[in-house]
């Protein structure tokens, strides 16, 4: 009977010390005080306190400065950012004294990469040329019919409208294709200064 008896008194004592309440003390805009089991959501940044059951200063929260904090994060972002692109830097400082010995190397692998999109370029060159004379025929074509008095097809019509869409494609594939190729040179000339730089004199 004991023993029932004082295993009854624990499970009271741990259910009552669990069922704790918590008691919190904070002060609304208008300098009133309040306490309660749940701060409200607008108070929770604000100074406020944790109380025990018997009213006695368990932990103090000042109040957080919402500014402060945010200029923080933003701050640690930007080390964080800075931090990412100096690994990536060295990163990069690394493949490029491991590739190349001297600027002339760059210059050579530089010459690979251009030959290659310049062989597209010119590619695109000479298709665009069989394009325009196709397209040239196909409207002297329709001058002709349209002069001697006799109806245009349809057919011929696509044709035209087929050959300035393939112009036009033909166009936007040359720009890009140049525009690849002013990346390379600006790469490679990006990384002779870099190269430069590492090795703190102008190899050749």
């Amino acid at each position: 009977m004991k023993i029932f008896s004082t295993c009854l008194v624990l499970l009271v004592l741990a259910f009552s010390t669990t069922a704790e309440a918590k008691l919190y003390k904070w002060v609304d805009d208008k300098g009133v005080t309040h306490y309660g089991e749940v701060i409200p959501p607008e108070y929770a940044n604000k100074s406020n306190a944790l109380l025990s059951d018997k009213g006695r200063l368990i932990k103090k929260n000042e109040e957080i400065n919402i500014k402060d904090q945010r200029a923080n994060e933003e701050s640690e972002a930007k080390k964080r950012i800075d931090n990412e692109a100096k690994l990536e830097q060295s990163r990069k400082d690394n493949a490029l004294q491991n590739t190349f010995s001297s600027e002339k190397e760059i210059d050579l692998a530089r010459d690979r990469n251009l030959h290659q999109v310049e062989s597209l370029i010119s590619s695109i060159q000479s298709l665009q040329k069989a394009a325009r004379e196709s397209l040239q025929n196909y409207q002297q074509e329709a001058v002709e019919r349209k002069r001697a008095g006799r109806k245009i097809h349809a057919s011929l019509q696509a044709d035209i409208t087929e050959s300035e869409n393939k112009l036009a494609k033909l166009q936007l594939d040359l720009v890009k294709a140049q525009e690849k190729a002013a990346a390379v040179k600006a790469s490679y000339a990006a990384d002779k200064v870099r190269f430069r730089e590492l090795n703190g004199s102008a190899k050749k």
